[in-house]
């Protein structure tokens, strides 16, 4: 299989194209804009091979993607290019809008383009798979789960412009018959995953000795899927997932965010043990303007068609996770130096 992958530097992208050259042997062209949360880095162990290539460019320049389907001629788009961190789409929602909506519409152009001059067998091969989250559906209550019907109530405007994408691309399925499946996935964790979310953040302040903060009484709930994992579901999707069908996919694993936190502050000690359990660094801070109080998706329907389940527990991952960036020094040190040091975003300004 030929795929392209947009934003394919980033966290989930990077972790797919790994993914998709060393374990199923597919040919990947990563189109990334390389923006902050970009890092060629996280792309060392395919960066030398044949069938792994890089162009640098924008999902909104329509002239860049038109001459990277007519040159690669893929198979497949997986598309993960977007902004996605909250608290910076409450403070700077403009390049949300862009990147989310409007660059999702031209590659869905771009796309359409080159499915319509194919030939029968290849038109009906390709697939473009749209890659979303479950903040699409807003907030839960204590109990339920959401699935591939519950509706659409998005609360930050990260959630709103992902929302916006998700019909989008499934508009593009219903009106021009384009082979679009759209996933949503809870909130990934791993390897590679620039610290400005709650996992990472909190590691590397462990790890360094610093204040671990946790917005309002740490009680929100989340849904916790390992990247390879998540990856791995997508994968499916491409080869097994029927076009015009929407797959929720989660890891079965809820925390709260103080559980998070506390359960990362015990893998530290046991790693690196202290003159004082990490713990004692947990500060609550305010609030996020409009944080959802639970996410919980529920994945049975792509366990059920496809057979897919996460394979890592919570626990098992995210211990893995923490060892990785106490190995890997040289992935993030140079990050929160001069991008970004673990200072609080998201502030509403008003």
């Amino acid at each position: 299989m030929r795929v392209i992958v947009t934003g394919g530097a980033g966290f989930i992208g990077s972790a797919a194209c790994r993914q998709f050259v060393l374990v199923h042997g597919w040919s990947v062209l990563n189109i990334d804009k390389l923006t902050y949360a970009a890092n060629l880095r996280s792309l060392d162990p395919v960066a030398d091979h044949p069938r792994y290539r890089m162009q640098q460019a924008d999902v909104c320049d329509r002239e860049a993607l038109d001459d990277a389907f007519a040159r690669f001629a893929p198979d497949a788009v997986v598309h993960l290019a977007a902004e996605t961190h909250v608290d910076r789409s409450i403070t700077g929602s403009a390049d949300f809008i862009r990147t989310n909506i409007i660059g999702t519409h031209v590659l869905l152009e771009a796309a359409r383009r080159y499915w319509t001059g194919l030939g029968d067998a290849e038109c009906a091969r390709f697939r473009f798979l749209h890659v979303s989250t479950d903040e699409v559906y807003g907030s839960l209550g204590p109990s339920g789960h959401f699935v591939e019907t519950s509706p659409y109530d998005p609360r930050s405007p990260y959630a709103a412009s992902k929302a916006a994408s998700d019909h989008l691309a499934r508009a593009w399925h219903e009106t021009y018959g384009m082979p679009v499946i759209v996933s949503n996935s809870s909130n990934n964790y791993g390897p590679c995953h620039f610290p400005e979310k709650l996992i990472p953040l909190a590691i590397l302040n462990a790890i360094e000795g610093k204040p671990l903060p946790v917005y309002g009484d740490g009680m929100n709930v989340r849904d916790w899927l390992h990247v390879d994992d998540h990856v791995a579901a997508l994968a499916l999707l491409l080869s097994k997932g029927r076009p015009g069908q929407k797959y929720n996919i989660g890891g079965r694993s809820e925390r709260t965010n103080l559980e998070v936190v506390e359960t990362i502050c015990d893998i530290v000690d046991d790693l690196v043990p202290g003159n004082a359990p990490r713990r004692a660094l947990i500060r609550f801070v305010e609030d996020r303007p409009g944080h959802d109080r639970r996410y919980a998706n529920d994945p049975a329907k792509i366990e059920r068609e496809l057979g897919w389940s996460p394979t890592e527990s919570f626990e098992s991952g995210l211990t893995q996770t923490v060892r990785w960036y106490m190995d890997n020094r040289s992935w993030w040190e140079p990050l929160r130096r001069n991008v970004y040091g673990g200072e609080r975003l998201g502030l509403n300004p008003v």
